[in-house]
């Protein structure tokens, strides 16, 4: 009796055994698949937004890390409600006094404009405007050599699709801002002040 006793046990110590390797093997292959679904739904599910580029004109890579540079200001249509970024290059010239009294940007200024949808806040206590969905990111570029003949700088408008998760860019060449930024030639084409903080 007890030598069946001995192969009865070691016989469900093999099955326990088993039974783990496969229940590991189930769920090491689950994971792998899981990862292989994000990662490739991540590379199919949306444009890198740095591959677009005007046609002859900016590229959105050239403003890599936009989305952290500091706000200049914020401004409002009656459609989108828009926040003004620039980069260090660009806020340190705004505190040294740029573009008052004639004072250029330096070459290597950059500033985004990235406008949103309005919509009324559900929650807010007063009537209050907030974004809805993204319309489109601007941005313009200073180089005294690449924009000689638009003021310095280089402008770009890349439209937003909700759609499909990707930008296109709007017209061509790197000129599409200047003629309405004429209107402000005396402040170096720059509409936007750096508000007192």
């Amino acid at each position: 009796m007890q030598g069946s006793e001995v192969t009865y046990q070691a016989r469900n110590q093999e099955r326990r055994h088993l039974w783990r390797a496969i229940v590991t093997s189930i769920a090491a292959g689950a994971i792998v698949a899981i990862v292989l679904t994000v990662l490739s739904g991540r590379a199919i599910s949306a444009q890198d937004k740095y591959t677009a580029q005007v046609p002859g004109g900016l590229a959105f890579s050239e403003f890599r890390g936009f989305e952290d540079w500091p706000t200049v200001a914020v401004s409002q249509t009656d459609d989108t409600i828009e926040v003004i970024l620039a980069n260090q290059t660009m806020i340190e010239a705004y505190r040294a006094g740029a573009p008052g009294k004639g004072q250029a940007f330096p070459d290597g200024s950059k500033m985004a404009k990235i406008h949103w949808k309005v919509k009324k806040s559900a929650e807010a206590p007063a009537p209050t405007t907030v974004p809805d969905t993204l319309h489109d990111i601007d941005f313009m570029a200073r180089d005294s050599k690449r924009f000689a003949a638009t003021g310095s700088w280089g402008y770009a408008q890349f439209n937003y699709d909700a759609a499909s998760d990707a930008f296109a860019p709007e017209g061509t060449g790197s000129d599409c801002g200047y003629a309405c930024h004429t209107i402000v030639q005396a402040k170096d084409y720059v509409f936007t002040a750096y508000g007192k903080r």
